[in-house]
C-alpha cells in the first residue's frame, strides 16, 4: 500500500523539500510540525540558477515529497541534481512528486519558442506565486498530496490549508484597499517577475531595465528606458536581491524615481522573514510608499 510505504517507523514525519522559499513557507503553514521540511534555494537566489551543490543531492536523496513551482522555473538545475540522487519517491508523475504550477492560469505563453527574445519559458511566466490567488492554488496542491502521502496527518493539514486561505482571503481585502488609489500606474521592473502582481493589483508593469529577459541591460536600452520614464512620468522601479541595484539606481537619478528592494521569496528583503504573508505585506506597502511619493528617493531595508 503506497501509504504504507511512506509511514516509517512510528510513523515519522514526511521528509519534504521545497525548491523556493515561497513554496517552502506555504508548505509549512500546511504542514506545521507535522513534516520535516528543506528548502534547496536561498531568499536572495535566482531561483533560474541555483548553485547545484552536492549537499542538495543528499538532501532530495532521502525526501518523501519533492515541492517545485514549475513553468520551467527551476529547468536550468533541477533536472540535473534530481538525476543524480536516484530517488524513484520524486520522480516526475510520482505521489511524492508536487508541481505546484498545475492549475495556475499561467501568463505570456510563447505561440513560438524563440529563444532570440531572451529567457522566455514555453510554459509560460513561471513567477506566478506573487499573485495571492495563485499562492492559494499552490496550497490546495501542496495540501493535497501531503493528504494523499499521510493520511494519518490529512486532517491537520486540512486544517492548515484552511486558515491559510482564509488568512489570505482576509487580507487580500487590506492590500486591495491599499493600491486601489494606484491603479493603471506604470511601473518599472529590472527582470519581468512581477507581471502577475501587476496584474492582480491593477499596476501596470510592462517597461524593463533588461532589453530582454534574462539579458543584462545595455547603454542604449537604459536611455530608451529613461526616456520612456520621462514621458509617461513613471518613478517606481522594483529590483530583485540578486540583480544589479546600482544600474536601478542611475537610471532613478535620471528619471526623479524611487528605487524599491522587492523579493519574490520570504526572507528576501528585511522584514519578510515572517513568511509569505509577511512578504507579501511587505510588497504591498513598499509599492505603495513609492507611488505615493511620487519622487526621487530609495526605499530600502536591506
Amino acid at each position: 500500500m503506497l501509504v504504507a510505504a511512506f509511514c516509517q517507523p512510528a510513523c515519522a514525519k514526511l521528509n519534504v523539500v521545497a525548491t523556493t522559499p515561497d513554496l517552502a513557507s506555504i508548505a509549512r503553514e500546511i504542514g506545521g510540525d507535522h513534516i520535516e521540511l528543506t528548502t534547496l534555494a536561498k531568499p536572495t537566489e535566482d531561483p533560474h540558477f541555483v548553485d547545484a551543490k552536492p549537499s542538495l543531492i543528499v538532501k532530495l536523496n532521502r525526501a518523501d515529497v519533492l515541492i517545485e513551482g514549475g513553468a520551467e522555473l527551476e529547468i536550468g538545475w533541477l533536472p540535473r541534481l534530481l538525476d543524480e540522487a536516484r530517488n524513484p519517491r520524486l520522480a516526475a508523475g510520482a505521489p511524492g512528486h508536487v508541481v505546484c504550477s498545475q492549475g495556475v492560469p499561467l501568463k505570456e505563453i510563447p505561440a513560438t519558442l524563440d529563444r532570440s527574445k531572451g529567457d522566455i519559458h514555453a510554459a509560460g511566466n513561471p513567477h506566478y506565486v506573487v499573485d495571492p490567488v495563485n499562492a492559494q492554488i499552490v496550497a490546495r496542491n501542496i495540501a493535497e498530496a501531503l493528504c494523499a502521502l499521510d493520511d494519518k496527518s490529512a486532517e491537520a493539514f486540512r486544517a492548515g490549508l484552511k486558515k491559510f486561505t482564509e488568512a489570505l482571503d482576509a487580507k487580500m481585502v487590506e492590500w486591495q484597499k491599499k493600491l486601489e488609489p494606484f491603479k493603471g500606474q506604470q511601473v518599472v521592473a529590472y527582470h519581468n517577475s512581477w507581471l502577475y502582481f501587476g496584474d492582480r493589483f491593477g499596476l501596470k508593469i510592462d517597461l524593463f531595465l533588461e532589453p530582454k529577459p534574462g539579458v543584462p541591460p545595455t547603454p542604449r536600452h537604459l536611455a530608451e528606458v529613461i526616456v520612456k520614464m520621462r514621458q509617461d512620468k513613471v518613478h517606481v522601479i522594483l529590483v530583485d536581491p540578486y540583480l544589479d541595484r546600482r544600474t536601478a539606481e542611475a537610471v532613478a537619478g535620471k528619471t526623479d524615481a524611487t528605487v524599491v528592494d522587492v523579493a519574490q521569496f520570504p526572507g528576501g528583503v528585511k522584514g519578510t522573514e515572517g513568511g509569505y504573508i509577511a512578504l507579501m505585506d511587505y510588497l504591498v506597502n513598499a509599492v505603495a510608499k513609492a507611488l505615493a511619493a511620487g519622487k526621487s528617493s530609495v526605499i530600502s531595508n536591506q
